[in-house]
């Protein structure tokens, strides 16, 4: 089958009182045997991945899986099963040296932690702002948690990256699974998601995820991995020498509480135009707000089940580069404005590492923000047998 944003499903969704988790399993099985196509086409052969896994506490009494996927190339992905959670990504720099380029915890008490900023979760139900955490479908008001401020952000106080996944290793892959009950953080309707990560041996960490629903509702997820590529704890000094390439021709105007306008700008003769290389610490700190922490808008993918270019960033001292690639019409672009200033405690991360003020950066691939909340942005509304859809690529080299 050829995904589009919302596929049609010829299934029905059981009635409330058949086994849920039961239907759950039954529903993951069949979406995965109806997306493996899919998969064969777009990752490459097995090669020498290996994948670990082990216990890595409890949440809730729930027993915490961490996986470690390794390629060929000395290239290591370390996710947990709370909040489908990337934790570590190890990879060579120019000359041979293994270094983790995303921000985490060393446990899962700094997870569960308030200081948490979503460090490499899976967020959702739906990933970034809702206004007023309102939104009307099909006639209808529904009323979602309110957890920064007046508005809803990355699903509301217990959002999809604080719930613990089921998880299996699936010949190459990891693959996670959640149950989300209707009514869950107020959001209407039961939706089954699953979340599957691939390392290949080119280099290449992709991530498909997948949801399908009970009753209408936003769905609209997002990876939150904070990288360096010159390694995590190395700070804004590094940061500012990153080189950063966006493939976006206009973005997402915000109001003072980060909340869309509805309008859409070109980001021709502003600081938003990233199209060519642009050394960060050259424009970082020109940017309202103290950094980027704005959604980019990127070339319309009508084919689903190919992905376009995103982004390419370059870090010369090390020689690492990240290049994304994704089905999705937008990607948030932040770059750790919130983080503590130097000089205060900062976050405190893994290997005794400490996280300030750009620090590190997100390129989150998503919709665009409070899309459930206007018209011209595309629709985020996943209806009864359709299939939410979203694939991105994160590729890890060196420069040649």
């Amino acid at each position: 089958m050829t995904p589009t944003r919302l596929h049609t499903r010829c299934r029905c969704f059981p009635e409330e009182s058949e086994n849920r988790r039961s239907w759950a399993r039954v529903q993951l099985d069949e979406l995965n045997k109806e997306l493996a196509g899919i998969r064969r086409r777009s990752r490459s052969a097995m090669g020498s991945t290996s994948i670990q896994v082990q216990p890595w506490g409890t949440v809730a009494g729930k027993e915490v899986k961490k996986f470690t996927i390794k390629n060929s190339k000395n290239q290591e992905v370390d996710i947990i099963s709370y909040g489908a959670t990337i934790m570590a990504i190890r990879t060579p720099d120019k000359v041979g040296k293994i270094d983790d380029v995303v921000c985490g915890f060393d446990n899962i008490e700094g997870y569960l932690s308030s200081i948490n900023p979503y460090f490499g979760a899976t967020v959702g139900r739906v990933a970034n702002r809702i206004a007023g955490g309102r939104f009307t479908i099909d006639n209808v008001q529904y009323q979602v948690s309110k957890n920064i401020g007046n508005d809803t952000l990355h699903g509301g106080f217990k959002g999809w990256s604080f719930k613990v996944w089921e998880a299996t290793i699936e010949k190459d892959s990891v693959v996670m699974a959640l149950l989300s009950q209707d009514g869950d953080e107020g959001f209407p309707g039961a939706v089954l998601a699953s979340i599957t990560f691939k390392l290949t041996d080119d280099g290449k960490l992709q991530i498909e995820m997948q949801s399908t629903t009970a009753k209408a509702t936003p769905v609209n997820l997002t990876n939150h991995s904070y990288f360096n590529l010159a390694g995590h704890g190395t700070n804004a000094a590094e940061i500012y020498k990153h080189q950063v390439t966006m493939n976006a021709d206009r973005w997402i105007v915000t109001d003072a509480e980060s909340i869309p306008t509805g309008e859409i700008r070109s980001v021709d003769k502003s600081i938003f135009d990233l199209r060519k290389p642009t050394i960060l610490g050259d424009v970082i700190n020109q940017v309202l707000g103290g950094g980027y922490d704005y959604n980019f808008c990127l070339p319309e993918c009508t084919d689903l089940s190919k992905e376009n270019f995103v982004a390419k960033v370059i870090h010369p001292g090390s020689g690492r580069t990240l290049e994304v690639f994704s089905n999705q019409p937008g990607v948030q672009f932040y770059t750790a404005n919130g983080f503590p200033e130097s000089g205060t405690e900062g976050i405190p991360g893994k290997q005794g590492k400490k996280y300030f003020k750009h620090g590190a950066f997100c390129l989150e691939t998503q919709n665009y923000p409070d899309a459930v909340n206007h018209k011209n942005f595309p629709d985020s509304i996943l209806r009864p047998h359709h299939v939410y859809y979203h694939v991105v690529t994160y590729k890890f080299g060196v420069q040649s």
